[in-house]
């Protein structure tokens, strides 16, 4: 059962556009000596939807081989096709990742038996998933008899719930089996999350704040909830500030003030407006993540 902090973590380039290696590979040992429980590379903060197949699994495989076993690999492996799920789910089997998030297929809003069958299929490959039900991007929801229903299936494990209906998280949590992992997708819902049964956070501000993050996690987790909640309103302004904008834009944005990459995006992501960017610098400096590195 996965229980912990997880980091969705960005996927730098360089100024021309170019997968940056290097910097990818000092964000992941970050957040390793910082004490992450896992990465999750070529999530939406990691700006797959503009990631070709081989740059996709060349990420991946980075990451793979870079963590060398220290920590957790959930890697990104979704799409919006089952073919194409399919195919990078069997390439991070292969190259040892521990588990697939899989995202909801957007654009194309299948039925709830559509959602089924595709996730079974992408589970059939045989590594274990995290099914990811996030409706503001992907245009439908995972209902939670759907989800239960995939639940059933040896290999889909958890889900990651950005849904921001804490109503259906609850449900989820009261009605899944044994060994279901409930994690958060929104940081600021993670505190809430765990104190109603949760087990943890896939997580964009522990880009930035890897031990913080999984500070608050492992309180929650160890049953310390005081402490716990002390530690969500002291990143509540972060967990927001990373939102002012379109994800991954301003932690990414931050990362690069940081000096953890170039701040380049892909189109259509781009720079973050300049008021709204004085404001994300703002709450970094107050928060005293500017200097991680």
């Amino acid at each position: 059962m996965l229980r912990g902090a997880y980091t969705a973590v960005i996927t730098p380039f360089k100024q021309d556009g170019s997968l940056d290696e290097a910097a990818l590979r000092r964000i992941v040992d970050f957040q390793v000596n910082y004490g992450i429980d896992g990465i999750v590379p070529c999530g939406t903060t990691g700006e797959s939807p503009t990631l070709s197949p081989d740059e996709h699994k060349r990420v991946v495989d980075i990451v793979i081989e870079q963590v060398n076993g220290r920590v957790l690999i959930i890697a990104g492996t979704g799409s919006n096709s089952t073919r194409e799920a399919v195919e990078l789910t069997r390439h991070a089997k292969e190259s040892g990742a521990g588990y697939s998030l899989q995202v909801c297929p957007y654009y194309n809003k299948p039925t709830a038996e559509g959602q089924y069958k595709h996730f079974a299929e992408v589970a059939d490959v045989g590594l274990p998933v995290i099914i990811y039900n996030i409706q503001g991007r992907t245009g439908v929801n995972i209902e939670t008899a759907t989800l239960m229903r995939m639940a059933q299936h040896e290999n889909i494990v958890g889900v990651k719930e950005a849904s921001g209906n804490l109503a259906q998280m609850m449900d989820v949590i009261a009605e899944r089996p044994d060994g279901f992992s409930v994690l958060s997708g929104d940081d600021n819902m993670t505190y809430p999350l765990m104190a109603l049964g949760g087990d943890g956070v896939i997580s964009v501000a522990s880009n930035i704040v890897p031990d913080r993050v999984h500070d608050m996690v492992d309180a929650a987790l160890s049953g310390d909830y005081e402490a716990a909640r002390r530690m969500h309103y002291e990143l509540l302004p972060l967990f927001k500030g990373f939102f002012i904008e379109t994800n991954p834009i301003p932690i990414k944005a931050a990362m690069a003030m940081a000096g953890f990459c170039e701040e380049v995006y892909r189109l259509p992501m781009c720079e973050m407006r300049p008021e709204n960017r004085k404001k994300l610098e703002e709450i970094c400096a107050r928060a005293g993540v500017l200097n991680e590195t």
